[in-house]
């Protein structure tokens, strides 16, 4: 009869731990789902953030390319 007490109290303790497991799996589940909506909102917001630095750079390029009333004509 003691064995078979100590076999239910076991049985109870692994079925305890396992809700606890589930419960832990679950809840790293979630914080993992939420850190990859995170990841990538921030992948395109740098992405966003390197398209206008790049199109800064193009106009950069452009304004020094291009002749102003202060510099002098070709032929001299």
């Amino acid at each position: 009869m003691a064995d078979n007490d100590n076999m239910q109290t076991m049985l109870e303790d692994l079925q305890s731990q396992l809700a606890f497991q589930e419960d832990t799996v679950q809840s790293l589940n979630d914080a993992v789902a939420s850190q990859q909506q995170q990841l990538m909102l921030l992948q395109r917001q740098l992405e966003l953030l390197k398209q206008r630095q790049d199109e800064q750079a193009q106009l950069l390029d452009q304004a020094s390319n291009s002749p102003t009333g202060d510099e002098p004509p070709p032929h001299y």
